[in-house]
């Protein structure tokens, strides 16, 4: 019901008004009890019921008048005016002396700590006025008592508005919430669930459906794995269930979840680089990978890619990824010589709460559950110690894994790329790596040329990184001079792609205000490998020639052990490589070309 405009906006509503038919029932009872005239007026001054000379009147503003309730109002407590129209506070009132009332008792009534309206008593004959002096204190019962219902309807009301409320806002925020949740009754039934768990379990409604949950015993990033079947179907969920002991309206528990793969995808990000359609280089070779990629990038066959250090390899494991029907899915990278040996187990295949001493507490999902139907890289796999192998043979063929300190066999779909820069048949024969992983892996080889053997690449190749830094550096960048561009073509590059880049990003830090790249903005080492390998071409002619007349070691058997000691001492993989180059006094790139050499 909407009341008289009031600083131009309507009358506030009132609780007293929500209740107005339970109030003008009680008004009539008390009325006909009393025998006397019963009006009630909101916290408003609106008048909600009345009786006898007040009925026509019920609904409208008193505001204007109504001095003595405005006086209950605001002091709260109840008044007795026995002499209408001489009272101190009536003296200001429009109907002072034509009121009509002989008599008059108003009780504040209150909800809580609130006043929420007056009930008033009024005598409006002398016959009246006796009645109730002769029993003033029953009166006064009659109306705490009545009071007291309204109060009780008025409370009733406004728990049910708060309930209401309180459930839109529930609704309002889990519809809001990218986790799905579902609130469960008693009975194992869902009596609530926001758009998100809808959207994760793909049904257009859950509210009323049965539920089952089943904690697998495995928790990890403080969730707890659980298999869950809706409706004839089963998924497996990352969440948690919090059981509500004083629940009331058929909730009995909350489950906050995420389908697995949602949860997978919120906790770890995916590691890609270039597209094939990035891939740079116009030379024969490179065109002709493209097109293997293309050919391939659809299978689900594994794949090795062999090549140098610093060749690409990851650019074209991330090529394949894009171009095929995958690439909508997750590419989950692993460097296998990048993590130390004890550590690279968790890592390939995660594992659960106390695992293991050191572990971290929340447990840990592992990369291929992480890859799970998308594509799993994993580089440097000639590094992988012997008795992993075994196990990623094995997860190659069954399909299946099982974290560490679990018994639960997760399948999983995932298609393997493998990388390396070493000579895996090699290693098979000093009995370093296996030969049934290997050919598990070499379903589809791909060999990626060195930079050295496809010279045309080099120049697409330095406009592309020049362009870049120039721009990420805010450089002015013009062009190359040909002299310039020839040193680059006919260098060795035994760093490849890599090395060539790290070059390019220098010589851009390098460049005048012209703009223009020249030999002044080369490395200052950037020739003397090439001064080095001439020098030793022609040490190793004089070895030979001195070595036919006394028995004297060639300086180039010499340097060979010497490499291939500080190799044993330091570790076979780029960080031992690193080192040994150091403790030789030899640059990394020099280290690379004299291995291959």
């Amino acid at each position: 019901m909407v009341g008289r405009k009031e600083s131009g906006g309507l009358m506030k509503t009132s609780v007293l008004r929500e209740i107005q038919e339970t109030v003008i029932k009680y008004a009539d009872i008390m009325s006909k009890i009393a025998g006397v005239d019963v009006e009630v007026v909101d916290e408003n001054l609106f008048r909600v019921a009345g009786t006898g000379m007040f009925r026509s009147q019920v609904s409208q503003d008193m505001s204007g008048e109504a001095y003595v309730y405005r006086h209950v109002l605001a002091t709260g407590r109840p008044q007795v005016i026995y002499s209408p129209g001489e009272a101190a506070m009536c003296q200001n009132c429009p109907k002072k002396g034509k009121c009509g009332e002989e008599i008059e008792i108003s009780m504040p009534i209150r909800l809580e700590t609130k006043i929420i309206g007056v009930i008033g008593l009024v005598g409006s004959t002398p016959l009246q006025k006796k009645m109730i002096l002769d029993d003033e204190r029953t009166y006064l019962e009659l109306i705490d008592q009545i009071t007291d219902f309204i109060t009780s309807k008025a409370a009733e009301v406004l728990e049910s508005q708060k309930r209401e409320a309180l459930t839109a806002a529930l609704e309002c925020t889990m519809n809001r919430m990218e986790q799905g949740i579902l609130l469960i009754g008693e009975t194992n039934v869902i009596t609530m669930a926001n758009e998100a768990a809808a959207k994760q379990l793909n049904l257009t409604r859950l509210e009323g459906l049965g539920i089952q949950l089943e904690d697998t015993g495995d928790s990890i990033i403080n969730q707890t794995e659980y298999r869950m079947k809706v409706n004839g179907h089963s998924y497996v969920v990352m969440g948690k269930l919090y059981h509500l002991e004083q629940a009331r309206g058929g909730y009995g528990e909350i489950f906050v979840f995420n389908e697995k793969k949602d949860f997978h995808n919120k906790v770890y990000s995916m590691t890609a680089t270039l597209n094939v359609g990035e891939m740079i280089g116009s030379s024969r070779k490179t065109q002709e990978l493209k097109a293997e990629i293309q050919k391939i990038a659809d299978s689900t066959s594994t794949v090795l890619i062999t090549g140098e250090s610093g060749t690409g390899k990851e650019m074209v494991a991330t090529s394949i990824w894009k171009a095929g029907s995958r690439s909508d899915r997750k590419f989950i990278a692993l460097n296998c010589a990048a993590i130390p040996e004890p550590l690279l187990e968790s890592e390939l295949f995660g594992y659960v709460k106390g695992a293991f001493t050191g572990a971290d507490p929340n447990g840990r999902i592992g990369k291929f559950e992480l890859a799970n139907h998308g594509i799993i890289f994993l580089d440097e796999i000639g590094d992988m110690p012997l008795y992993l192998q075994a196990k990623l043979l094995r997860v190659l063929q069954e399909r299946k894994i099982i974290r560490i300190g679990s018994n639960q066999v997760i399948p999983i779909d995932v298609r393997v790329i493998a990388a390396t820069n070493k000579d895996l048949k090699k290693m098979i024969a000093d009995n370093k790596f296996r030969e049934d992983l290997y050919y598990r892996l070499n379903v589809i080889p791909l060999s990626i040329a060195p930079l050295r053997e496809r010279k045309e690449d080099i120049e697409d190749l330095t406009w592309f990184f020049a362009a870049r830094y120039a721009g990420l550096f805010g450089k002015k960048f013009e062009g190359i001079e040909d002299k310039t561009m020839e040193a680059l073509k006919n260098h060795k590059w035994y760093g490849n792609v890599r090395e060539l880049e790290n070059t390019l990003e220098f010589m851009v830090n390098m460049i005048e205000q012209d703009g223009i790249l020249t030999m002044n903005t080369l490395p200052r080492d950037f020739f003397t490998e090439d001064e080095e390998e001439q020098e030793e071409k022609e040490g190793g002619a004089f070895q030979m020639k001195i070595s036919s007349e006394k028995d004297i070691i060639p300086l180039k058997d010499l340097e060979k052990k010497a490499i291939r000691e500080a190799l044993d001492f330091y570790g076979d993989d780029t960080k031992g490589k690193k080192d040994a180059a150091k403790a030789l006094g030899i640059g990394l790139a020099t280290l690379y070309r004299k291995l291959e050499e």
